[in-house]
C-alpha cells in the first residue's frame, strides 16, 4: 500500500479533536517522516509498514511531554486507527491524503 506523502490527521483526545499534519516516506518497510501540530513539528520514530498496517511514534511537548503511538491501517487515500497516549489510554484517529 502506498503511504508516501502528506496526510491530514484528526485525533480525538481527552481535550477534544486535534488536527495534525503528517509526512511519511516508506523505505523497505521502515517509515520515516515528520508530524506537526499547533506550530510544532517532530520527527516520527519506530515507524513501520506491513501491507496496509502502519505504526509510528512521535514525541510531543505541548500540552505536556508525551510519546504518542499510532497504530492504523491505510486504505487508498485514507487511514484510521488508534493513538495511544501512555497512561491515558488509546483514542481514535483518522487521516486523509493531503
Amino acid at each position: 500500500m502506498a503511504v508516501d506523502g502528506n496526510w491530514n490527521l484528526t485525533m480525538t483526545t481527552p481535550m477534544g479533536e486535534r488536527q495534525a499534519t503528517l509526512t511519511l516516506l516508506n523505505s523497505g518497510g521502515t517509515l520515516t517522516g515528520t508530524q506537526g501540530a499547533e506550530g510544532n513539528t517532530a520527527e516520527i520514530f519506530d515507524g513501520t509498514i506491513s501491507g496496509d498496517a502502519v505504526n509510528w511514534k512521535v514525541s510531543i511537548t505541548n500540552p505536556m511531554p508525551l510519546t504518542l503511538e499510532f497504530i492504523g491501517k491505510v486504505s487508498g487515500d485514507s487511514m484510521s486507527g488508534e493513538m495511544g497516549i501512555g497512561p491515558m489510554g488509546s483514542f481514535p484517529f483518522t487521516g486523509t491524503r493531503a
